[in-house]
């Protein structure tokens, strides 16, 4: 397990996952999200609450960027999210819920990356897309 802290410069608040799982470099990386009632973004709570879906988009990028960090010739540098080619929602996370987050790179070439993600809860798909990455040159 590699440390959130050590792999991405996000920090409070706008560190979205808790702990890295498998990170196979340019390939796939793994992480966990840990939904509390005590996140920033449910500051208001409401009976239907539910993390926003582009949070939720954010994690996967968090996630992706760190399949690209872990390769020699990225490492220090700072990968962006670059955009959403598509995204589909089938269900939605709620305080309580583990989110386990996994984004594939399809594609890595010079500083332009894309990769497929997914969010998953209890084994259920609540997450797809397709994610742009750009890294810093």
């Amino acid at each position: 397990m590699t440390e959130v802290q050590e792999m991405i410069p996000q920090r409070y608040p706008f560190q979205m996952i808790d702990k890295f799982g498998a990170i196979i470099p340019g390939q796939t990386a793994n992480a966990i999200k840990l939904v509390t009632i005590n996140e920033w973004f449910f500051k208001h709570p409401t009976a239907n609450m539910a993390v926003p879906r582009p949070i939720l988009l954010e994690m996967l990028a968090q996630t992706g960027s760190a399949a690209i960090l872990k390769m020699p010739e990225y490492a220090g540098k700072i990968i962006f999210f670059g955009g959403i080619r598509e995204a589909e929602f089938t269900g939605d996370a709620r305080p309580g819920d583990r989110l386990d987050l996994q984004v594939t790179m399809k594609k890595l070439r010079k500083q332009i990356g894309i990769g497929d993600g997914t969010v998953t809860v209890d084994g259920q798909v609540i997450c797809q897309a397709e994610l742009i990455f750009a890294a810093e040159s």
